[in-house]
């Protein structure tokens, strides 16, 4: 049996007719499922989160994901190098 779990439920996600905690029984199927609810999250919700699916054991959680850490190289991004 794999699970889907919702890491923190936000308001969009309690408005929606998701459902946390979901058992199926195919690991396979239930990847299937966490990616197409990640889906709609990110595609349906506010835009304040980008969520993301993490592979924990067997089970499937879906949490917000994280930002890259910003780097204070002091280049400004467009390109820098030596010439």
């Amino acid at each position: 049996m794999h699970k889907i779990m919702i890491e923190r439920e936000c308001g969009c996600f309690k408005r929606s007719e998701l459902q946390n905690d979901i058992v199926i029984s195919s690991k396979d199927d239930a990847l299937v499922k966490a990616l197409s609810m990640t889906n709609i999250m990110n595609d349906e919700f506010c835009g304040k989160h980008e969520f993301q699916v993490i592979e924990k054991q067997n089970n499937f959680l879906i949490g917000l994901k994280e930002e890259a850490p910003k780097q204070s190289s002091g280049c400004c991004g467009g390109g820098c190098g030596t010439h």
